[in-house]
This record gives structure tokens, sequence and C-alpha cells, in this order.
């Protein structure tokens, strides 16, 4: 596996909240900008997402690829990885929340992706540094209303 990029922010909600929203990956072309349209193509027993087919737009990046969910029980962290993309080779990835008090969570994003063409691995770490940027603004922004 590819070399793993890690960014943290603070959101002003219980980690339910924030979960929330994450798990509520159909919402997601709502706020995420990049990210078009999402498809649930499995649920587990508990009615999560298991894989989730993905349109990405971002101007010069697009890609539609399916993701594989892994929920914990705790309702803590979720995990993803990779089944199949047009662009990507591999995708791992994983929020951890963790509460700071009854109404604030640090939330973790862990990301990892490695695309069909070679990509120099500075060029790579940065791109992932402003996925990972911008993908925890906008989760910021949707939990806490102002978006």
């Amino acid at each position: 596996m590819a070399e793993q990029s890690t960014q943290s922010i603070e959101v002003d909600a219980p980690p339910a909240e924030i979960m929330a929203v994450i798990a509520d990956l159909p919402a997601y072309p709502e706020w995420a900008k990049a990210v078009r349209e999402t498809e649930i193509l499995e649920t587990d027993e508990a009615g999560r997402a298991k894989q989730v087919r993905f349109t990405l737009d971002s101007g010069p990046v697009k890609d539609v690829y399916v993701l594989a969910y892994d929920w914990a029980d705790d309702g803590l962290s979720v995990s993803w990885r990779l089944v199949k993309g047009q662009m990507q080779k591999s995708q791992h990835g994983r929020y951890v929340l963790e509460p700071l008090g009854a109404d604030r969570t640090k939330v973790t994003y862990t990301l990892s992706v490695e695309l069909m063409l070679p990509m120099i691995g500075l060029l790579r770490r940065k791109a992932e540094k402003m996925i990972m940027d911008t993908a925890l603004k906008e989760l910021k922004r949707r939990v806490e209303g102002t978006a």
C-alpha cells in the first residue's frame, strides 16, 4: 500500500452528529463539491452503506469508482477501500472521531490514493493533503450548519 497522509480538524458537535453526516452518503453531492453523484450498491445488516459508487468531477479530475466501507460498532470510526475505479489503482481511507467534550470532536482523516498513472510521491501527498483539507472543511461546515 502507498504511504498515507493524515490530517485533523475540530468540529463543534458530538461524534454521533458527525458520523451521521459521514454515513449519509446520498447527501454528499449537496456539500462535497467534487462529488457529483453517489449510489449505494449494497448495505450491511445495520442498514449502513457497504459499497458505494461515486462520480467525481473536480475540473480536470473526473472519476467513477466504488468504495467498500467498514463501520466501527462504537460509532467512532469508519474505513474504506477501493473496489474498482477508472483512474485509481487503490484507495484506503479512514475517519476517526475523538470526543473532546460534550459538543466538540476531533476528526482525523487518513487517506492513501494510488493512481493508474504514476505520480511523484511529493505531488501525490500534496494532492492527498488538498483532498483531505477540503473534505474536512466541507464536513465541518455541513455538521456545524454553516454551509
